[in-house]
């Protein structure tokens, strides 16, 4: 029987989509009523699936989102000032492919991050590689990239993922050699590349939270003049999930 001898070379091909489908067509009993197109178009479909889902899965590994989000999880319920026409927009990831930025700033806990993140597994589905990190960590790699011989190759890594995620930006005052490794990184991919900003802090108060002015000035007119706005507002979910909790409790 030549079945056999097929699904080891398919199997040592690296075809197991299809290798995977040849088994369950021979499990059927009444696959003989399927052209032998129809047969193959089915097989070579389960392999493309398969491999698009590989790529996805090495994408989400390799971004290191800090949360599990997805757009179609977006609670719209709590009063945050979204704009659900706005997001649905912006989950078609036109603006990654245009080299365009996203800013998101409101207070903590409103669920800034869990945005950036739900974007971010958006552009990871259209097949852009992403990668994410709390910016107070990044520079703190940045500059030990400078003793190690390092910097060189973390900006390059850094400047080539379509997507990257600042998270907590200027949740404490930057130094001018720590804006000085950021504006590096940011030049590098203006216009060439997208990125996702989360802050506390509103935008015109982001000079304020660094040290140089001029280094200041460069690296937000960079982030900012071709950029969507995301403002949120409202208390804390964090807060509010937490109220409920205690409120379930104690109605039992």
């Amino acid at each position: 029987m030549l079945n056999t001898p097929t699904l080891e070379r398919l199997d040592g091909l690296g075809l197991s989509g299809m290798a995977t489908a040849l088994r369950e067509q021979l499990a059927t009993s009444d696959i003989e009523h399927l052209s032998f197109d129809d047969r193959l178009g089915l097989m070579v479909d389960r392999e493309a699936t398969e491999r698009a889902d590989r790529r996805l899965r090495y994408r989400l590994k390799q971004a290191h989102l800090r949360i599990s989000a997805a757009v179609a999880d977006i609670d719209y319920r709590s009063k945050r000032g979204l704009d659900k026409r706005m997001l649905l927009a912006l989950s078609s990831c036109q603006w990654v492919h245009q080299h365009q930025n996203l800013i998101v700033t409101g207070a903590t806990g409103v669920g800034k991050s869990y945005l950036a993140c739900a974007f971010a597994h958006a552009a990871c589905l259209e097949g852009y590689s992403v990668l994410y990190h709390r910016l107070p960590r990044l520079l703190e790699e940045l500059q030990l990239g400078h003793g190690d011989g390092r910097y060189l190759k973390l900006q390059r890594q850094l400047a080539h993922v379509d997507l990257l995620v600042l998270d907590d930006w200027a949740l404490v005052r930057l130094t001018a050699p720590q804006q000085s490794d950021l504006l590096d990184l940011i030049d590098e991919r203006h216009e060439r590349r997208s990125t996702i900003v989360t802050s506390q802090l509103p935008v015109d108060h982001w000079h304020a939270a660094m040290a140089d002015p001029t280094l200041a000035d460069a690296i937000v007119d960079r982030l900012v003049h071709n950029a969507h706005h995301i403002t949120l507002k409202g208390e804390s979910m964090r807060k509010r999930a937490a109220d409920l909790d205690l409120d379930s409790k104690g109605g039992k």
